[in-house]
């Protein structure tokens, strides 16, 4: 991913999204709490550039490493990181699956009616599907967002997920969403190409 940024960066490559699947870990953003890695010798731990706290990532959950080129699209991050929320929330509605945005919170959202909400966190309860946490160099974008398609929801419990303890995090199976990941794909790409423009296959 470094080398692909750099590349685009200095005009030798395209822009690019890659779709992968990791193994169970920890990523720590620059933001990260050393305490809110509650278990530290559950899963890796692997420090990176991007902005944010802890996340998890797994089987089960579509992250996607947007790379792209802000010289030509808009240098303003504030804009890109609406644009991401954008398309998740896109993606989300073509499963009939309510994302929002919070001010507070970055990410997207779903309300829990069915949940009580913790002590302090509200009147409705709302877990987390979708992150973001990306990073910017010479004005080309990398790491992403991550969306919860089906991982084991009991791996988030090693740490303090983006540093929001009042709020849980759920998935598209556990919505009820029974969606498989090839199909998950398809549509990332179109609420994609609805809010960034056209894409083609490499």
């Amino acid at each position: 991913m470094e080398a692909r940024v750099a590349a685009i960066a200095d005009g030798l490559a395209a822009e690019q999204v890659w779709l992968v699947e990791h193994p169970p870990l920890y990523t720590a953003g620059t933001s990260a709490d050393a305490s809110d890695l509650v278990q530290p010798d559950r899963f890796p731990v692997f420090v990176t550039g991007r902005g944010g706290q802890y996340t998890y990532h797994g089987p089960g959950q579509r992250v996607a490493y947007v790379m792209l080129d802000l010289r030509k699209r808009g240098p303003d991050v504030r804009q890109f990181v609406t644009a991401l929320e954008t398309w998740l929330i896109t993606t989300l509605s073509q499963m009939n699956v309510t994302g929002e945005r919070r001010d507070d919170r970055v990410g997207v959202w779903v309300q829990r009616p069915d949940k009580l909400p913790a002590a302090g966190a509200g009147t409705i309860a709302e877990d987390k599907i979708a992150a973001i946490g990306v990073r910017i160099r010479r004005w080309v974008t990398f790491h992403g967002i991550s969306l919860n398609v089906d991982p084991d929801l009991g791996h988030f419990d090693g740490i303090v997920p983006c540093g929001v303890k009042l709020h849980g995090v759920t998935s598209l199976h556990d919505l009820g969403v029974p969606v498989t990941m090839p199909e998950v794909d398809s549509l990332l790409r179109t609420g994609f190409e609805d809010v960034f423009g056209g894409t083609v296959r490499p």
